[in-house]
């Protein structure tokens, strides 16, 4: 009897994006915390036994780190972390100065009111995050108080661009969170977005964006210039 099917069935190929997207984010964390720090190279053995993953695999998820800007082939020597110099920290400041009131504006236009009192939640967590003086703690409830403005403001692009702009100036971060004057400061700042998000007052979330971006800059730079 004749197969029914006019067209053959083609094998299924397997699809390695869900592996793939897991190294991704583990060689992220990584980076943002400083266990890779810029400019180490990155050797396929060695991270392969360490994530238990097969070469093909960890190759995917580097390939596609390198064409995110977050990885670079140096002279063909292999894959490193990509250091950035002080003016590409510079520019990565002003367009996070752009970006960051963008998002909050358009998470005022779209953001049911659960997800207000989400992030209004998750700011808590975050100050006492700041209270805690724990670098990685810091910048990973930063990372997801951002995580839920972005996704309350319906703009999955612009966290992408987020994290890879946070990413790229991460050692810089990890110096400047841990300044007191710095916490205290940042406190007093994420209160004033939150508090115009919840009064839905686009302008004065705006300002406050800027303000905490501008001052996020100047606590880096000092932090990097301070050694």
């Amino acid at each position: 009897m004749a197969h029914p099917l006019a067209e053959p069935l083609n094998p299924l190929v397997h699809e390695p994006a869900p592996l793939r997207n897991k190294i991704m984010t583990s060689l992220r964390r990584a980076i943002e915390t400083g266990a890779l720090e810029p400019g180490t190279r990155l050797v396929e053995k060695d991270l392969c036994e360490r994530l238990n993953v097969s070469r093909t695999s960890l190759r995917e998820a580097l390939r596609q780190l390198q064409a995110e800007g977050i990885l670079t082939d140096l002279n063909n020597r292999g894959l490193t972390v990509a250091a950035v110099s002080r003016g590409d920290a510079e520019n990565i400041y002003r367009i996070r100065g752009v970006l960051e009131p963008l998002i909050v504006e358009q998470f005022i236009e779209n953001a049911p009111e659960e997800e207000v009192q989400s992030l209004k939640a998750q700011s808590e967590i975050l100050k006492k995050a700041y209270m805690g003086s724990n670098a990685e703690d810091i910048v990973a409830a930063k990372r997801d108080f951002y995580d839920r403005i972005c996704t309350g403001a319906r703009n999955p692009i612009a966290f992408d661009l987020l994290k890879k702009l946070t990413l790229l100036t991460s050692p810089l971060r990890r110096r400047s969170v841990v300044r007191k004057d710095r916490q205290s400061q940042s406190i007093s700042e994420i209160e004033a977005i939150v508090s115009a998000i919840v009064k839905r007052d686009k302008a004065a979330a705006k300002t406050a964006a800027e303000k905490h971006v501008a001052n996020s800059a100047v606590s880096a730079f000092r932090a990097a210039d301070a050694g």
